[in-house]
């Protein structure tokens, strides 16, 4: 009776005729995860002596996923959920907020023109398309001295000649104190 081939004599067979990969030539590199994004967000915080205070923050806790199945994955850092009301607010030319908390914890992202936030120990940044700010200055108490005395919460404009539009989503959370960067 002749001898048929089967898949498995067929892969020694091809085993014995192929060197491994290993003496032929090096091996492809593997394919390595891409690095997680690195971004920042500002934080406007209050201390406990009631002084708002504006800190650099990094969001680091990215994964690749994709949100919706066939799309791609991309880099996401899900927040914990939390009720929230979205508006989108625009400033008129040279609008000035003056010294004021926010009303309630809120993620600021500037959609179009530039705007400046200063807190109550001096620190200022100038925020435009792309950038992101946590308001959480609800704490505050008025300045007892200093450049700022009876000044509480933050100094806010616009910078330049046009209008500016934000995105604005207020957290229903309550605001926390002493706590610079808790969203990562």
């Amino acid at each position: 009776m002749p001898v048929r081939p089967t898949l498995l004599s067929a892969g020694l067979l091809l085993a014995a005729l192929v060197p491994p990969a290993s003496a032929a030539s090096p091996a492809p590199p593997a394919a390595s995860a891409p690095d997680a994004p690195q971004r920042f967000y500002r934080h406007l915080w209050t201390d406990d002596k009631g002084i708002s205070h504006i800190s650099t923050c990094p969001v680091h806790d990215f994964f690749l996923k994709s949100m919706s199945p066939p799309a791609g994955p991309q880099w996401q850092d899900p927040m914990p959920q939390q009720s929230a009301t979205i508006m989108m607010t625009v400033q008129p030319a040279h609008w000035n907020g003056t010294w004021h908390p926010d009303p309630k914890p809120q993620w600021i992202v500037p959609l179009q023109g530039s705007w400046y936030v200063q807190a109550m120990d001096g620190t200022r940044v100038v925020m435009g398309p792309g950038d992101i700010l946590f308001g959480e200055d609800q704490n505050v108490r008025p300045m007892q001295t200093g450049p700022y005395k009876g000044m509480k919460g933050h100094d806010a404009g616009n910078i330049g000649d046009g209008p500016v539009t934000l995105m604005v989503i207020q957290s229903a959370s309550a605001p926390v104190i002493n706590q610079p960067c808790r969203y990562r």
